[in-house]
Parts: C-alpha cells; sequence; structure tokens
C-alpha cells in the first residue's frame, strides 16, 4: 500500500499497479526457477506506461523528491548499478541520517537505524518489500533476521519525515521500502555473474516479458563465499569455513484487463522462496588478538551456524477508473524458520564476560582458544524461531481538483497477524585438540519454549494539497495492537499441559502528520514537516510504547547540474525504549525491554550532487556526489539504571551508543562509450558502544574510518560487458563493532571480476 504521486510526473494507473505479492513457494515454481533467468532493463528515468510497473512505490523516481514535502531518498537502479553492491548497508551509506553496523561483513543480517532509532536487527523502522512488512514479525518481532537479498532489488526509497506516518507502525525512524525487479516491458533480462576472493561466486539472472494481457518474471541470486575469516583448528574441516550460501528464488505473474478498458483492472501475484546457511558467530576477539590477526576466529566458534527459509506470497488486485479513483487490495502471508547454532557459553561465564576480562577468566578463554577442555565446559545453544506475518492491505485514493486547488486523498487499512515461536535447546561440548567434541544433547524447548504474536487494525488517512506554490500533506495513522506472550514448561516441548503464564498487553495510538513545501521559483524549495515517532512494545513487555516528536525543516535547490539539499531534523523522544537481544549482548533476559526517558537526537542531513558535463570532447560527464550527516547531539536527558549492556548506567546527557557524530560519503563515476569508472569513499567518525561522555575509552569506543569502494567496467558491446569490483580498495584493517562479545573486523579488500549480458 503506499503513495499516490500522480502530480509528480507518475501514470497513477502504472502506480496502481504496483502492489505485488510474495508467499510461500510451492515445488513447481522452484522447479520454474532453477534454470538461468535475469534483470529486468525497464529504465527507472523514464516515465512508465499504464501497465509498465508492477512494484509499489512509496517516492517514485528520484525526480520527484523535489516536491516531497519531506525528507526521503532513492537509491535508484542507476545509483545502484555504478556499485553492484550485494550488502544493503554498502547501498545505505550514500543515504544521509541513516547509521549502519557491520557485523558479519556481508550484511546478511543488517543493522540499520535512521535518526536515531537504534540500529539492533533494524527492529526500530519500518521495513517492507514492494509496499508489504517483510520483517519476520513485524509487531511482535521486529529484528530482522531475515533480510530480502540485495542482488535482485531494483530500487530503495528511505522515507524519515511525516511520510512515514502512511507505512506505519514504527514511525520513530522512519522507512525502508525494497523495490523488487519489475516485469520488463518487452521480453528480455539480464545475467550478472562474478567470481572473488575467498571462493566467492556469485549469479543473478532474470527473465520476463510484458504481454497485452499476461506478463511474467522468473529471478534468481545464487551466491556463495568461504568468507574472509578463518578459524582456529585443524585445516580442511567443514567447521572452518566462515562463509555462507544463499539461494534465492522469485517469480511473477500479472493479469490485465483490455488496456483500452474504461475500468482498468489487474491481478498480481509474486512468490519468493529464500534458502540461507551462513556460518556466523557471536564470539568476537580481544583487543590483543585482534591487533595481532583481526580476521582470526577462535576455535570454539567452529561450528556456529545459521540456517535460515524464507517464503513469501502476495496477491494484490489493482483497480483503477479512468475518472478521478483508484484502489489497490493486496493480501499476504510470509513465513521464515531459522536456526542460529551458536557459542553461549563457557564454564557457565557468558562469551562477552570472557572477552571482556580474559585475565580473570583465564580458563575459560583458555577454552575458547583450543585448550583442552572438560566435558560439556563449552556449550552452544539451538536458536530456533519460527514466524509468520500475514494480512490484508487496501487504499483507495481519489483525485479532485477546486478551481486552482488540486488535492488527492487517500485512505487505506491494514488487518495484519504475526507470531514468534521460540523452542530452544543448548548442547554441550568440550575441546580436544583445538577441536569441539559434543558430550551432550539437550531436550528441545528446554532453554525457551514460547510463543508471542500480535493482531494490529490499522487505518491511515493521507491527503496531498496542492495550491499555487504551496504543497501539504496533512495525515493521520491509528494503530490498534493487542499482543500476546504464552510462555511453556521447559519440561513440556509438545505443549500438552498448556502455557504457565500468559502476558497481554494492548496499545491504541493516533500517529499525525504533516509536511509542507512552499516553491520559491523553479529551482528552490523550503520544506518543514512534523510527526509523531511511535514503536510498539514486545508481547507480554511492562515497558510503555515509545513515542517522540519528531521535527525537520530544509531546503532544497534543482539546477541543470547542481543539486543540494539540507534538512535539520529533531527526534525529542519523550520515551526512548531498550530491548536486550543476544545480539546486543544485553544482561537481562532476552525480549526484555527497558524505558529509557527522555532523550534528544538532532542534526543535519546534506545531500548534493554537481555533473560536470560533455568533458573528453563531449564523450563522458563526471558526476561528483556527496552526501553528509552531522549528529549535533544525541544524548539521553535523564538518568537511570538498566541491565541493558549498551546503555547500563545513564546520566544526564550521555550519548547514545553507536551514533557517530560525522558520516560523509564521496562518490565519482566515469561513464564512456566504452568503459566506465565508479569510486566512492565511506567516512564514519568516533562513536561509542556504550552511553557515556566526556572523554572517549578505548574499550567503550570505536575508532573513525574511511573505507573505499570501485568498479570498473569494460563494454564490449551495448549488451555485453566485463567489470571489476573491488570492496574496500585500499585494504583498510577496522573494527565494525564491540557487541556483541569481542571486537568483529569490517570485511577486508576484496576483488570480484564479474560480466553482465542483457538480453
Amino acid at each position: 500500500m503506499e503513495r499516490h504521486f500522480k502530480h509528480h510526473g507518475l501514470n497513477p494507473k502504472a502506480l496502481a499497479g504496483r502492489a505485488t505479492v510474495a508467499s510461500p513457494i510451492v515445488t513447481v515454481l522452484l522447479l520454474a526457477l532453477h534454470s538461468p533467468a535475469v534483470t529486468a532493463q525497464t529504465t527507472i528515468s523514464d516515465p512508465p506506461q499504464r501497465s509498465s510497473l508492477d512494484n509499489v512505490t512509496i517516492i517514485g523516481h528520484r525526480r520527484d523528491v523535489k516536491d516531497i514535502p519531506g525528507s526521503a531518498y532513492v537509491v535508484d537502479q542507476e545509483e545502484l548499478k555504478s556499485f553492484l553492491s550485494s550488502d544493503v548497508m554498502r547501498v545505505l551509506r550514500a543515504v544521509p541520517g541513516v547509521y549502519v553496523q557491520e557485523e558479519d561483513g556481508y550484511g546478511l543480517r543488517p543493522n540499520i537505524g535512521i535518526r536515531g532509532s537504534g540500529l539492533d536487527r533494524s527492529a526500530r523502522i519500518a521495513l517492507l518489500e514492494d509496499g508489504v512488512l517483510i520483517a519476520p514479525a513485524p509487531y511482535a518481532a521486529s529484528s530482522a533476521y531475515y533480510f530480502p537479498t540485495q542482488r535482485r532489488m531494483y530500487a530503495l526509497e528511505v522515507l524519515k519525515g511525516p511520510a512515514s506516518v502512511a507505512v506505519g507502525p514504527r514511525t520513530t525512524g522512519g522507512a525502508i521500502n525494497l523495490i523488487s525487479t519489475p516485469i520488463p516491458d518487452t521480453f528480455g533480462g539480464n545475467l550478472d555473474l562474478r567470481m572473488g576472493e575467498n571462493g566467492t561466486n556469485d549469479a543473478h539472472i532474470n527473465l520476463g516479458n510484458r504481454g497485452q494481457r499476461f506478463s511474467w518474471l522468473v529471478e534468481t541470486v545464487q551466491s556463495s563465499s568461504d568468507g574472509f575469516k578463518r578459524i582456529d583448528g585443524p585445516a580442511g574441516t567443514s567447521q572452518n569455513s566462515t562463509g555462507f550460501n544463499i539461494s534465492d528464488y522469485l517469480v511473477k505473474f500479472q493479469l490485465d484487463s483490455d488496456p483500452a478498458a474504461t475500468l482498468y483492472q489487474s491481478l498480481r501475484l509474486k512468490a519468493g522462496y529464500t534458502d540461507q546457511v551462513s556460518n556466523e558467530t557471536y564470539l568476537g576477539l580481544t583487543v590483543d588478538d585482534f591487533t595481532l590477526s583481526p580476521y582470526r576466529q577462535y576455535a570454539a566458534s567452529a561450528g556456529d551456524q545459521f540456517r535460515g527459509e524464507h517464503e513469501q506470497l502476495q496477491l494484490s488486485y489493482v483497480i483503477e477508473s479512468d475518472s478521478n479513483w483508484q484502489g489497490t487490495v493486496t493480501a499476504y502471508r510470509n513465513n521464515f524458520k531459522r536456526d542460529w547454532f551458536k557459542l553461549r557459553s563457557v564454564n557457565g561465564t557468558g562469551i562477552s564476560a570472557v572477552l571482556d576480562d580474559s585475565d580473570t577468566y583465564a580458563t575459560e578463554y583458555a577454552y575458547l582458544t583450543g585448550n583442552d577442555s572438560p566435558d560439556d565446559a563449552i556449550v552452544k545453544r539451538h536458536n530456533a524461531r519460527q514466524y509468520f506475518s500475514q494480512g490484508v492491505q487496501a487504499e483507495v485514493s481519489w483525485d479532485f481538483d477546486f478551481n486552482e486547488t488540486a488535492l488527492t486523498l487517500r485512505t487505506g487499512v491494514r488487518i495484519h497477524e504475526d507470531e514468534e515461536d521460540r523452542l530452544q535447546q543448548e548442547d554441550g561440548f568440550r575441546m580436544q585438540d583445538s577441536t569441539l567434541i559434543q558430550t551432550s544433547t539437550g531436550a528441545p524447548g528446554s532453554q525457551a519454549n514460547r510463543i508471542s504474536g500480535a493482531k494490529a487494525r490499522s487505518i491511515f488517512i493521507d491527503t496531498e494539497i496542492r495550491a499555487g506554490n504551496w504543497i501539504l500533506t496533512p495525515g493521520a495513522r491509528f494503530e490498534n495492537i493487542d499482543l500476546r506472550r504464552r510462555d511453556f514448561s521447559r519440561q513440556d516441548p509438545t505443549r500438552a499441559q498448556g502455557a504457565t503464564r500468559i502476558r497481554d498487553n494492548s496499545v491504541s495510538v493516533l500517529i499525525p502528520g504533516m509536511g509542507a513545501l512552499y516553491r520559491l521559483g523553479d529551482r528552490w524549495r523550503l520544506l518543514a514537516g512534523v510527526h509523531k515517532g511511535f514503536n510498539p512494545p514486545n508481547p507480554g513487555s511492562s515497558a510503555s510504547e515509545e513515542s517522540s516528536l519528531n521535527v525537520e525543516a530544509g531546503t532544497r535547490f534543482s539546477g541543470d547540474r547542481l543539486n543540494v539539499e539540507a534538512i535539520y531534523f529533531i527526534n525529542d523522544y519523550k520515551n526512548l525504549v531498550g530491548t536486550v537481544t543476544a545480539s546486543t549482548g544485553g544482561d537481562g533476559a532476552i525480549g526484555d525491554q527497558f524505558d529509557g526517558g527522555e532523550a534528544t537526537v538532532q542534526g543535519l542531513e546534506l545531500n548534493s550532487d554537481y555533473t560536470f558535463t560533455d568533458l573528453g570532447n563531449g564523450r563522458f560527464d563526471l558526476p561528483l556526489k556527496l552526501q553528509y550527516t552531522w549528529t549535533s547531539q544525541a544524548q539521553f536527558d535523564n538518568a537511570f539504571d538498566s541491565n541493558f549492556q549498551p546503555w547500563g548506567n545513564v546520566d544526564i546527557g550521555d550519548q547514545l551508543p553507536y551514533i557517530p557524530e560525522h558520516q560523509l560519503r564521496v562518490s565519482t563515476a566515469i561513464e564512456h562509450e566504452r568503459f566506465g569508472l565508479s569510486l566512492s569513499a565511506n567516512y564514519v567518525g568516533k562513536m561509542r558502544t556504550v552511553a557515556g561522555q566526556g572523554p572517549y575509552i578505548a574499550a567503550e569506543s570505536i575508532d573513525s574510518r574511511v573505507v573505499w569502494d570501485m568498479l570498473a567496467r569494460w563494454h564490449f558491446t551495448e549488451s555485453l560487458s566485463t567489470y571489476i569490483k573491488v570492496d574496500n580498495l585500499f585494504d583498510d584493517v577496522y573494527v565494525a563493532a564491540r557487541r556483541p562479545a569481542g571486537l568483529r573486523p569490517g570485511l577486508d579488500r576484496t576483488a570480484y571480476i564479474g560480466l553482465s549480458y542483457r538480453l
């Protein structure tokens, strides 16, 4: 369900038809996708015809952003092709106001925050694919242990202002809408194959055709790597791998009414299946070990592995009159199951405590690094969970003209249900000759046996008013959410005895927002916006919902070669909430929440680009782009104590963790008839990893860094090209994070060679 932009140059029938669909996929679809397919070549810069787009967009093309009364950013197909990144966090470095925390180096489970919302597992922002909430359980358990495969994304939209109100439910930071490959305008597709260091192989293939009445697309991404880190212990065993294997399949089918019909109707089906196996751990390194060998992993992490399987199904019906209205109804279902088997403790001590003080825990550290241990000294947990989310969302929009005033009224509803089911156990091991040997097997459910669920009903009203030089977008969203957590006995894996404890909580909230834009001639715009920030509590949580007042104001300049946008934002938190997860390294029970009270995050977002044209006797252009985020303040406004490790005991004025004061990205590209070159530099300033103030403490902070990426391309023909891609060009060694347990490195210099063919 998303925004209507008839007044921005998009054909309303095309936009209405963008509602897509995703699902539990059946075997016959998998078989149909097993052969190579390719990336659709519809150019996002060209105005689409009514039937040429099947994706839900919130913003539209980048050219529409200049008249959006709020901060919004589109990473379009052209920008994605500049670096062909498979890591969404590398892509989002190009968006001001977005903060990311690396973890595995490949962006498999991203940590994304917007304007101080918090980064952990991207749980504090609204994540969508083609306009449908895509987190495993968006209301009950929003941590993004599943994230759509970046390689099959056609564009990304980021909303940080009042426009995020219509998306909901999480409006504190904003929303990210990932736009999948559209069905091409004519029969065609793309093939992109690459090989790289560390045994990396990657294939992105799709093929499709748009007919007058029936259209289709098939797509797959097959990606694998041996990983850039190495585990201590005997070489040549499967347990030494730190890599991953991803298989992603997608199909789209679209059935349209006669294009000449007065009443346009379209039925769209989108079905997808993703399987991921990644050999990833939460065990990092001590400071001394990182200094000596940053890409080392201790022997005790051998066998740590994430296994995830995701199915999605969306079915949409689109109807539009030749008069002034259009409507979309989308039914969706997402299933996700995963088991992250990973190291939890040594001799009963958590791995975070061991690495924080390896002298006190010298025996435990010795076991981690390969010294012989007693039976069951090393404990690993099956963090097994199953999720589903399902619902129906609908929207209708009307266009009205009153003399010189144009009005678009849009209203929509969402009826949603989701659930997280935990049934977890722990297994014991001993270390012998730097090899793990299993010595005990836990009973299913003996470490966690509970179900958390949510039912939500929401409605929004969104209005766009254009009168003279003014554009106003008042709107509001109402959310009614019922949450329930059912705990079962850990000696009752079948749950035959029923729940031992049931905790219910509910919240009803009105989320208003308003954006305003004034045109100062053809090139300058002034804009401002205000909206309520909201995040729902967890099922059974005693914490209050998160709430804030978010304000922004700025200006835009759009010229022939120069474009500049500067926006100052203030997020004034009435109650900032922290949630204990394994990935934060918190000391409380997983899922516990803490009221952090009042906090303030404010700063400046700057986005600009300038193009040198007709260089080399008119044979190429040279664009320069700059994105800068200055977070002038990110601090708590009250004091409190908590067991939430990133906060701890907080004093007034303590700075929020993992929010650097400065972030800067500069990029350029040269595109010639025969060759192309793209180069970017990403600067991230020094940041705290634990709330605090005053001088930085080395053990509670991360130093600044600059990471360069490069892609060079050679065109053999208009359809066939080859490229060399290098991530971290100058091989900068840096600490990406200090959580959840020890220091974790960013991706080392990794080179790829690729071949692209457009059919």
